[in-house]
């Protein structure tokens, strides 16, 4: 439940006319806490959201949001030249403070931002066609295209190493060795199924290091609840949650949108019969991204796309086991063993993908 109080002064630092009438917590997203707001403005409900920073995970609030700042004020640019129509429904408007700050900083030292509530659009928990599967990947691949001319300097880090499995496998190796909350002996089986895939943590960051694969701007959360499609057409419109867009592999967004589309349930699925990953949506989501990307990506970064799917599916796994083994510090949990039930979900998937690879890439190399 939200601080109503808290909350009206909040919405009273930015630049929003007319009167705050109700507010609600949004309970999609792990990390930070966001909040939908109906105003009044001159007879006619308008909505905003409100969204306090995690500092917790960005530990440097300024620099994610000078990163927001140019990648947005970019992609707005290209719309307008392209002469786009519903330019603030395809790219997310952020609204200044009183004095023109991207952020207002309360008493506690917490960090607000407002962005205009994009209106007509659904986000999904999980994909229910193989058209929106197809808009999903044409739309993360758009921004990916859309940034691949972005000026100098280059983006902050805001959570360096993020997608470093190497380091995400190392604090595993650590967590299990510390046992700091006694939480190893109920995830042995999960333990051992990640050890054992130490051979595919490094196969990306040694192609990067030797310049085989490139660095690109991405968005590096690319689940499928990041995209919105709108309610009547099912075209996806905006690509939202852009606090970890920075320097990065392209393959990473795409193998974490094989991780959260292709398989028919949550990432915290408990009935782990369910969980496969569906050739079908699969096909749809590299036509999609290649689609959108073909005017960039090289033949290198192509021929690990069917790869990429089972190295994040296997990373992301990775985070939840050890946020369980380490007290669930990172992700939020909404009941015991949560991150634990989302690794062996996450696990389960890599097995399933693992098994179609060479199928899967066959599809690519088509394409």
């Amino acid at each position: 439940m939200y601080n109503q109080e808290q909350l009206r002064h909040i919405s009273k630092q930015f630049q929003i006319y007319g009167e705050l009438r109700h507010a609600e917590l949004c309970k999609i997203g792990h990390i930070n806490e966001t909040y939908t707001a109906t105003y009044d403005q001159g007879g006619t409900k308008v909505r905003y959201v409100h969204q306090k920073i995690n500092q917790g995970v960005f530990r440097k609030p300024g620099q994610v949001m000078r990163n927001f700042v140019r990648v947005t004020r970019h992609i707005r640019q290209k719309l307008e030249q392209e002469g786009a129509d519903q330019i603030t429904r395809r790219v997310i408007t952020l609204v200044p403070t009183l004095d023109d700050k991207s952020t207002y900083r309360d008493k506690n030292g917490d960090y607000w931002r407002s962005f205009v509530f994009v209106e007509g659009v659904q986000t999904y928990e999980a994909v229910e066609t193989p058209r929106q599967a197809y808009q999903a990947a044409h739309a993360f691949g758009l921004f990916q295209q859309q940034l691949v001319d972005l000026p100098s300097p280059r983006l902050h880090e805001t959570i360096p190493n993020f997608h470093n499995s190497r380091l995400r496998f190392q604090a595993l190796t650590k967590a299990v060795e510390a046992d700091d909350f006694g939480r190893t002996a109920s995830a042995r089986k999960e333990i051992e199924f990640a050890l054992k895939q130490e051979k595919i943590v490094d196969v990306f960051l040694n192609a990067m290091k030797k310049g085989k694969i490139p660095e690109r701007i991405t968005h590096n959360d690319t689940k499928f609840n990041n995209v919105m499609l709108d309610n009547e057409t099912g075209e996806a419109m905006c690509v939202v949650d852009l606090d970890t867009v920075m320097p990065g592999c392209a393959l990473y967004d795409f193998g974490d949108m094989v991780r959260t589309t292709t398989s028919s349930t949550l990432e915290d699925e408990l009935d782990l019969s369910k969980v496969q990953m569906r050739l079908p949506m699969f096909k749809q989501l590299a036509r999609g991204y290649i689609d959108a990307t073909s005017s960039f990506l090289t033949k290198a970064e192509r021929s690990l796309i069917a790869f990429s799917g089972k190295l994040i599916t296997y990373t992301i796994g990775i985070r939840f086991l050890t946020d369980y083994l380490s007290g669930d510090t990172y992700f939020r949990v909404h009941r015991p063993r949560h991150n634990l039930d989302r690794a062996r979900t996450q696990f389960k998937l890599v097995e399933s993908i693992e098994r179609k690879e060479e199928t899967m890439q066959k599809f690519v190399d088509s394409l």
